[in-house]
């Protein structure tokens, strides 16, 4: 059974991962104003994040194969799409990172 989508949760879900950017967004620029930032925290906070939006994902999904009756269709795709998403925007970064590290390495010195 497919539910309809409701405005107010796709409201509500939107609100709090607004709100959880900015939390992020907050905890690099308190990093930044003690002058000294971590960027292997700050990477392996990414990577962990995107790994757990990717089992929430999984677990919603199995939940909803399994017949959970709280577990809608859009709850499914919508966090299947988040995951999609993060996982995506991880490997761009990474894709980044690791041309300016080899344009660095062709430098000469």
């Amino acid at each position: 059974m497919i539910n309809a989508i409701d405005p107010n949760q796709l409201l509500t879900q939107m609100r709090a991962a607004q709100a959880q950017a900015t939390q992020q967004t907050n905890a690099v620029a308190q990093a930044q104003d003690s002058g000294r930032v971590d960027f292997s925290e700050l990477v392996k906070t990414a990577v962990d994040k995107v790994n757990e939006t990717g089992q929430a994902s999984s677990n919603l999904k199995e939940a909803f194969e399994m017949g959970a009756p709280n577990v809608s269709l859009v709850d499914v795709m919508i966090a299947s799409q988040k995951a999609t998403v993060a996982f995506e925007a991880t490997v761009q970064v990474r894709n980044k990172l690791v041309r300016a590290y080899e344009e660095v390495m062709r430098m000469s010195v």
